[in-house]
């Protein structure tokens, strides 16, 4: 009944090994979740910038108003005959 118990222990603490200092540990486990956590964060950032750059790459093919539209928001131009105010804050 000893070398039972004994085979026992050793079986429990190969377990216990494994779990806490193996080669897929918990604390492995844990930080590979954090990691993939933030990798997912930033793959929705990128894929909603993509459907952002995606929309403009559309708005620019379709025609000369969203050159217009660009130029007047990034550029400041303004058409012959505007007046042009800056507001500063």
């Amino acid at each position: 009944m000893r070398r039972l118990s004994q085979l026992f222990l050793l079986l429990v603490l190969l377990l216990q090994y494994q779990l806490w200092l193996g080669e897929q540990n918990r604390f492995d486990s844990r930080r590979m979740e954090r990691e993939l956590a933030t990798m997912e964060l930033e793959l929705q950032q990128l894929q909603q910038r993509n459907s952002r750059l995606r929309a403009e790459v559309r708005d620019l093919k379709q025609g000369v108003a969203a050159y217009e539209e660009l130029a007047r928001s990034d550029l400041g131009y303004i058409r012959e005959g505007e007046i042009f105010f800056r507001v500063v804050e």
